[in-house]
């Protein structure tokens, strides 16, 4: 702090310096008079100059015999030092370029000094944020989870616990040769319990964990995030046993571009310093690095190959039994009500992740709390469901016109109706016509079974379905009086019938080519949109068909639609049963 005092004030010194300089050579010469070069002739011809000073500047000093000073314009001749001295008039040369070199320099030393000064700071700051940005936060003092802190999963917490057996029985396994996997890959979808399976992992094994992301190894500042990659590793090898967590490692961990200039040289460092951590662990350190990401596609392959992350672990989405524990997992905590039936709301949670389960538990006991209730009831429950699907109910309906409400009416009770009709194993658990703050005019829950495999008549049934509400409206109002209302239900049939031509192979005319391995190549793509629009013609064609054949169950839904605004399962398995 004192150096810097000092400096400063040396620098204050030298521009006060420099200006005052400045200043008193600007006054000096802003004092003398100047004269027209006509009337220096006509004095040099009366004999009144003494003395002129010369020099390469446009104007020259002239002292008359008088005492008077004043300056004129320099004409720049020749022979103009010749004729002054034949006019008896003393010259004195003068070199001005030192005069008004020494300012420049003395001008650019202070600038230079200046930048220098900055420049060094600047670099000394640079380094102490590398140094504390290097340094990677990893305390974590949140509770101990082990396994039985996490429902569901069971296939990976299985393929886990025999790496924490042998975190904790290292020698049983290397009497038979055994070597510790460096590294556990957990890839699955979002919200399906990675992290807290890392977690629970490090809790069960007893061991210190150490978790970061991958978006902290992304810096400005170049070799920074392999430092910080280098300054992880040495912590956990300062403690012995340990996990290191990497969360979203696909930030760090994408495919490297190899001679592709366009490719994060920063990005490969980066990557090349995990790479070089990972192979340079002893056997027998007992450090496990666990990673996480959604997208194990994208990932290099180095980072895949074995001796880095031996072990791939998919973590799903929860079947019917999964989800079930889940939610008594989130619920012993909480005091549910015995009307609660949490096999059926297992049931009712096809897709759901952990993470949404533990928000539908979360969101029924703020629900709870907000009408002051002592207990989570099965309502609180039914209206958590619908929050975390679609959003809450808008409650400001009086500007929604009655034309408004049949389209809508019309358009999910298509929807319904081309369910019930062409998948009878779903379950259309509720159908409502009223605005949801997630921007839905209305909406209808589709709940298809627990499957492993899609068939690809289901895939056909589920885009006659998404068309529905369109070919409800179309019906019903007329080809040009269709409506806005059905494009996300048109995104939603065009991706999965691109999905069945191109990944799925479920087209005769296209074949069994994949079109996401070949990529950007050269190929023609235009036969892939054309049976694209013509499938989706035809079934756009047998929707229609099959609404009109049964348009009075349409009809008979949209009324009771307009009516009540929403409809349970029972009453539409009620309705639908009159006429079908």
């Amino acid at each position: 702090m004192k150096f810097n005092k000092k400096i400063k004030i040396t620098l204050t010194i030298f521009v006060m310096i420099a200006l005052l300089s400045t200043g008193f050579l600007y006054m000096k010469n802003k004092n003398i008079e100047e004269i027209p070069y006509t009337l220096f002739l006509s004095h040099v011809e009366k004999d009144l100059v003494e003395e002129v000073e010369l020099s390469n500047s446009e104007k020259f000093k002239v002292i008359l015999k008088n005492g008077s000073v004043f300056i004129t314009d320099n004409p720049r001749k020749e022979s103009f030092k010749e004729e002054l001295l034949l006019n008896n008039i003393k010259v004195i040369e003068k070199d001005e370029t030192i005069s008004q070199t020494i300012p420049m320099l003395f001008t650019i030393f202070i600038m230079g000094f200046l930048l220098f000064h900055i420049s060094r700071n600047m670099s000394k700051q640079a380094a102490r944020e590398m140094s504390q940005m290097s340094k990677i936060d990893t305390e974590n003092n949140s509770k101990r989870l082990t396994f039985s802190d996490v429902a569901g999963n069971e296939e990976a917490k299985e393929a886990l616990m025999d790496l924490v057996d042998f975190m904790k029985n290292p020698e049983v396994y290397n009497k038979l040769g055994a070597r510790l996997p460096r590294g556990v890959l957990l890839y699955g979808p979002p919200g399906t319990g990675k992290t807290l399976l890392a977690k629970a992992m490090a809790g069960e094994a007893g061991v210190p964990f150490f978790p970061v992301s991958g978006s902290d190894f992304v810096q400005v500042y170049a070799g920074l995030g392999a430092s910080r990659i280098r300054e992880l590793f040495k912590k956990a090898k300062e403690v012995g046993k340990s996990v290191i967590f990497i969360d979203e490692i696909d930030c760090l961990g994408k495919k490297r571009q190899g001679n592709n200039f366009a490719g994060s040289e920063e990005g490969d460092r980066t990557l090349n310093a995990l790479l070089t951590e990972m192979s340079g662990f002893n056997d027998n350190d007992g450090i496990i690095v666990v990673a996480a990401t959604n997208r194990i596609d994208i990932l290099d392959e180095a980072l895949l190959r074995p001796g880095r992350f031996d072990r791939q672990i998919e973590v799903n989405l929860p079947d019917v039994n999964g989800r079930y524990k889940i939610l008594k997992l989130h619920s012993e905590n909480k005091p549910i009500s015995k009307d609660v039936d949490l096999r059926k709301l297992a049931l009712d949670t096809v897709y759901f992740s952990g993470a949404k389960l533990e928000s539908l538990m979360n969101e029924a006991a703020i629900l709870a709390a907000k009408e002051k209730s002592n207990e989570i009831t099965s309502d609180h429950i039914s209206k958590a469901y619908y929050t975390v699907l679609v959003g809450d109910e808008k409650k400001d309906r009086s500007t929604i016109n009655l034309r408004d409400k049949e389209i809508t009416a019309y358009h999910e009770a298509g929807h319904a109706l081309v369910t019930k009709l062409v998948a009878k194993e779903n379950r259309v658990s509720k159908v409502s016509i009223i605005p949801s703050t997630k921007g839905m005019g209305g909406f209808s829950i589709n709940l298809p079974p627990d499957k492993m495999y899609q068939s690809k008549k289901d895939i056909l049934s589920n885009i006659m379905i998404a068309l529905g509400g369109r070919a409800a409206e179309e019906i019903i109002f007329g080809k040009d009086f269709v409506t806005t209302g059905a494009s996300s239900d048109l995104e939603k049939a065009t991706e999965m019938t691109l999905s069945m031509i191109a990944l799925l192979g479920m087209d005769e005319e296209v074949g069994l080519v994949n079109y996401k391995v070949v990529g950007n190549r050269n190929l023609d793509n235009k036969l892939v949109l054309d049976r694209a629009k013509e499938i989706l013609d035809k079934l756009y064609l047998e929707t229609k068909k099959l609404l009109m054949d049964n348009i009075e169950s349409l009809k008979i839904l949209a009324n009771n639609l307009i009516e009540k605004e929403v409809l349970s399962e029972e009453e539409i398995n009620h309705l639908i049963s009159i006429e079908i």
